[in-house]
């Protein structure tokens, strides 16, 4: 069996701690919830329950918020704003019992199975709380975060959850996992994005970031704004210097991609840190923690810079411990380099590149796999100029993401399989996440072409109950299956009414939509509004922190 690296139990003791401390405020948090017989506990308890009756879970919303105090001693009649801190902070109360359970699961995981899929697990409770927390101290701080940024913390608290979930199935660990899981946790994050996503006005996402001209979110400081602008140059110039080189004939300063990477994690200020990877194939596992954020990893060239492994599934990996770059660092940036699996077509799922990182770009890379290619996990992510090859399900995940002039090129998959370009993850219909693929082309990898007739490919199905995933005005080479969308399994109608699979303005010999599936959930869109929220500016926000990067982008269609 393959020894789990990813997390160690020293990590996993010391995230447990980070959540118990004063780093995330959380006595604060905790103190405010246990205020219990308050004068206006009773007004709190009336005006809580009217706001609970327009939750997706009012039973769950009212069980444990009745005697939370609103915010600033507000009063009933108070509004949503109000309620949504109320919530959140009953919720990040949950979050914290449920991720000190599943810690203390530990003692019950016998297996290789359980103690890997407990590993994940751990990391993905942890990951809640900290974007609870991020979002609770956000809004209340003025101006510290938009609306909208709430939205895609809270859809990736939820998103991890379901992670925990999925990654038991992948060693048939579920029956063993799901006692440890909190239902009511993912009831009450559902209630906090009905509440919050009732606050997001029509133009929300055109108004991201504070306008125009805007080239950050708000809840940037000056400080870090005016120490990015003065780091240069940007990601769009042919020569980016670093701070750090990596190159494996000795030449630089470390050898291996992670040594450079535990390095900049050891800098004092979290401002953009520029590691060099010189040419060369480096058979390694790398990941980029939570804390070590603003890491641009600069290649030499796709065909130069190759940074690969061979974990999987059948290896004995979850989906998600699989990949050779697990990417959760905010603001990571990567340039110039090829990412890949090579566990091959019989092994299952084989992720070439995960990415929890919020504010992530990837500019002139490669991902290269079979099953699970590029796990698109959470938060917000844009990719150009880049090339995802793959068979089963190789775009995947429930992030906010856009794909634009980008290539993607389905490869032979193994007889009796047909190739699957997406499987979105959106379980809830208030989460702000989809996946766009914008301007680019979709057309058969060279292993493909020779034998294009045997197989079927599909644009997408999905992966849940809120799968959402668009083409606009893209290329579709003529080996795309007339349906265009397949179901999760041949005979049963999941999600096809809940589901929005979309295609908007597209070319080519297999972009005609004359024979695409005649599901409620599927769009041929028409109206250039409703394409629009797929695009850089809809679906991510992107004029708010693209810009300082210098990646080329299109804004909107």
């Amino acid at each position: 069996m393959p020894i789990i690296r990813l997390i160690t139990t020293t990590t996993i003791i010391s995230l447990l701690i980070l959540i118990l401390s004063s780093t995330f405020s959380f006595p604060v948090v905790v103190a405010s919830l246990d205020q219990r017989g308050s004068s206006n506990n009773n007004d709190n308890a009336s005006n809580t329950t009217s706001w609970c009756d327009e939750t997706p879970h009012p039973d769950t919303c009212r069980h444990y918020t009745s005697h939370v105090t609103w915010p600033h001693g507000t009063q009933p009649g108070a509004g949503r704003s109000e309620f949504r801190i109320a919530i959140i902070e009953a919720t990040l109360r949950q979050a914290l019992d449920a991720a000190r359970r599943v810690y203390r699961w530990k003692s019950r995981a016998r297996t290789h199975a359980e103690r890997a899929t407990w590993i994940d697990c751990v990391r993905f409770h942890v990951g809640t709380v900290r974007q609870l927390n991020r979002t609770l101290h956000g809004l209340r701080s003025p101006k510290s975060c938009t609306d909208f940024d709430a939205q895609t913390w809270l859809s990736t608290s939820l998103t991890n959850l379901e992670t925990c979930l999925t990654g038991s199935a992948d060693l048939n660990a579920t029956d063993w996992a799901r006692p440890m899981m909190s239902a009511n946790l993912s009831r009450l994050i559902s209630n906090t994005l009905a509440v919050n996503g009732g606050l997001l006005g029509p133009q929300e996402e055109d108004d991201v970031g504070g306008g125009e001209t805007a080239s950050f979110p708000k809840w940037f400081g000056s400080r870090q704004r005016r120490r990015l602008l003065q780091q240069q140059p940007s990601l769009g110039s042919a020569t980016v210097r670093g701070n750090l080189v990596v190159a494996k004939d000795g030449s630089g300063h470390y050898r291996t991609v992670q040594e450079a990477i535990d390095r900049a994690k050891m800098r004092r200020y979290r401002t953009r840190f520029v590691i060099r990877v010189k040419s060369g194939v480096y058979r390694e596992n790398i990941e980029v923690d939570n804390d070590n954020g603003y890491i641009w990893l600069i290649g030499d060239g796709v065909r130069n810079t190759i940074i690969t492994g061979d974990r999987s599934v059948g290896g004995g990996y979850t989906t998600y411990s699989s990949a050779t770059a697990g990417i959760e660092g905010p603001r990571f940036v990567a340039r110039g380099i090829t990412f890949r699996n090579t566990a091959g077509p019989r092994k299952g799922q084989a992720v070439a590149l995960r990415s929890t990182s919020d504010l992530s770009v990837f500019y002139q890379c490669n991902f290269e796999g079979y099953q699970d290619t590029l796990f698109v996990h959470s938060q917000r992510q844009f990719f150009r100029d880049c090339t995802v090859s793959g068979t089963i399900d190789f775009i995947f995940g429930n992030a906010a993401v856009v794909f634009q002039n980008c290539v993607i090129s389905p490869r032979r998959p193994l007889p009796g399989q047909a190739n699957m370009i997406t499987a979105q993850g959106r379980n809830d219909p208030f989460q702000n996440t989809g996946i766009s693929i914008h301007n680019s082309r979709i057309v058969p990898a060279p292993d493909l072409l020779p034998v294009v007739r045997a197989f079927k490919t599909y644009l997408g199905r999905p992966w849940m109950q809120y799968a959402r995933t668009v083409v606009v005005r893209s290329y579709v080479d003529r080996f795309v299956y007339p349906a265009g969308w397949s179901k999760w399994q041949e005979n049963n109608d999941f999600a096809i009414n809940t589901l929005y699979f979309g295609e908007y303005g597209n070319y080519g010999p297999g972009a005609s939509t004359r024979y695409r599936v005649r599901w409620k959930g599927y769009h041929a869109i028409r109206e250039r509004a409703e394409a629009s929220r797929f695009t850089v500016n809809g679906l991510i926000a992107g004029r708010a922190w693209l810009p300082p990067t210098g990646v080329p982008f299109t804004l909107g269609l």
